[in-house]
């Protein structure tokens, strides 16, 4: 697949390769993120050495890491070194011989660490020391987000404070699939995304089966043969320390269990011993709180959970609870159920989508610019899909997100925006003086149609372009 987005990243990384002096970087994130590959194109364009750690013996890796640093500083493999310690003494001492700055990449460091708990004394000294006297560039990178806080990133990590840069991979935007993927309709776009989210891996996957949409998600997922069958047990799986443990938590919110009590309740465990766990799937990125706009993110009372990726949303809302059903059903079978499922998971991606791009969407409009969109809702009654403040505080926007299965018409469109202008003002702290600003975000609308009454009208194509 080509390579598309992280131009921020690798500025940032550019910078590193071009300082005089010695540099460390840190790079981290979930699994299938496209971590390896960032780190791979960079390499490539810079003459770098790549190193993917993994779990064999401290003395094995040793010799595998030598083999790749050959590449720049012929002999070094045929050394055997006994230890950490001479391994990065005679690193530096060759690197600055040849006049070789790097960079170099050790991939998966956590896994490193498991197999030699020593390493990140031994890199501290290493780093403030001969690193330095060589003028080295050097790249950390791990998914591990506990390992990586215990060797770097927490203040009492060994490695603390010695990173440059410390960047953490987040999905791929939306904006990029039509690129990457050549897709050429917004709404199919806005669809896919709902399935696959932004992870490289699985956009990869995609492209390779070369199928249509739902043979593909059957065949990649649906599948007990599929190669992502089976793929939230692995994420967890090869967490470092594992974090399969978490999976009836996955497992009750995707059955709709939003609140902590209601977790609790369907994995049968009293609510205080969710703390922990909760936070470890926040940590993994696996789930997201949501508080009413507004609202203090600490009023626990009003705080739901939700699966916050959309390809752990789809499975966990799909195929979890049909797993030995899918295992003897024909793929027509399960195609059915598939299709199904599908306006729901639409309608949700679609919310959230038109929530994340408010602000970039707020700039291209010209005039206010709002800030971070959010959610209403309250036990009075009454939900609000989208709510945003302008940066000034005297416009409030009040949006309703509707996808439908075909383009709505001119009917349907003033029916819904009756609807919205005939709800209240929801009860949110605001400025006194505020002015109400209304915005409807439909998959499309019809030709020739601007704004209606007063409000305006976004269509999937402003959202995917906004979020790139």
């Amino acid at each position: 697949m080509k390579f598309v987005d992280r131009k921020e990243e690798l500025s940032r990384l550019r910078g590193i390769n071009q300082a005089s002096k010695a540099s460390v970087a840190v790079i981290w994130g979930r699994r299938r993120i496209g971590k390896t590959r960032l780190l791979l194109e960079w390499v490539d364009q810079h003459g770098g050495v790549y190193y993917a750690s993994d779990e064999s013996a401290g003395a094995i890796q040793r010799k595998y890491f030598a083999n790749a640093l050959e590449q720049a500083l012929p002999n070094f493999a045929q050394v055997d070194y006994p230890d950490w310690i001479s391994f990065f003494t005679c690193l530096a001492r060759d690197a600055k011989q040849a006049k070789w700055k790097g960079p170099i990449v050790i991939d998966e460091l956590p896994y490193l660490i498991s197999v030699s708990p020593e390493l990140p004394s031994i890199l501290q000294k290493f780093i403030d020391h001969d690193a330095k006297k060589a003028n080295l560039h050097i790249v950390f990178c791990g998914s591990s987000q506990r390992m990586m806080q215990g060797a770097i990133l927490h203040s009492s990590a060994p490695l603390y404070g010695r990173a440059d840069e410390i960047l953490k991979l987040g999905p791929i935007p939306i904006g990029y699939m039509k690129e990457a993927l050549n897709i050429k309709s917004a709404r199919k776009i806005i669809e896919t995304y709902a399935i696959w989210g932004g992870i490289p891996r699985y956009w990869e996957l995609i492209e390779k089966n070369k199928k249509n949409f739902l043979d593909t998600i059957d065949h990649v997922v649906l599948n007990p043969m599929g190669p992502l069958n089976e793929e939230p047990n692995r994420l967890l799986l090869e967490e470092l320390p594992s974090a399969i443990h978490l999976r009836p938590i996955l497992d009750a919110i995707g059955l709709g269990a939003n609140r902590l009590s209601e977790v609790a309740s369907r994995i049968n465990q009293p609510i205080t011993s969710l703390t922990r766990p909760m936070q470890r799937l926040l940590e993994l990125d696996f789930i997201q709180k949501e508080t009413p706009y507004g609202v203090n993110a600490h009023n626990s009372k009003k705080t739901l959970y939700k699966i916050k990726d959309p390809f752990l949303r789809f499975w966990f809302t799909v195929i979890a609870p049909r797993k030995s059903i899918f295992s003897q059903a024909t793929s027509r079978s399960r195609k059915k159920w598939l299709k199904e499922a599908l306006p729901h998971l639409f309608s949700i991606a679609w919310e959230d989508l038109c929530r994340e791009a408010v602000p970039a969407l707020s700039e291209k409009w010209g005039g206010e610019i709002f800030g971070k969109a959010g959610r209403f809702w309250s036990g009075q009654g009454g939900e609000w899909d989208i709510l945003s403040e302008s940066e000034s505080g005297s416009t409030l926007l009040i949006g309703e997100a509707k996808w439908t299965e075909r383009p709505p018409t001119t009917a349907f469109i003033k029916k819904v925006i009756g609807e919205l202008k005939r709800k209240r003002i929801p009860p949110i702290k605001r400025h006194s003086n505020a002015q109400c600003m209304y915005v409807l975000f439909i998959p499309e609308k019809p030709k020739g149609l601007i704004d209606l009454q007063g409000v305006k009208i976004v269509e999937a194509k402003d959202v995917v372009q906004a979020l790139k």
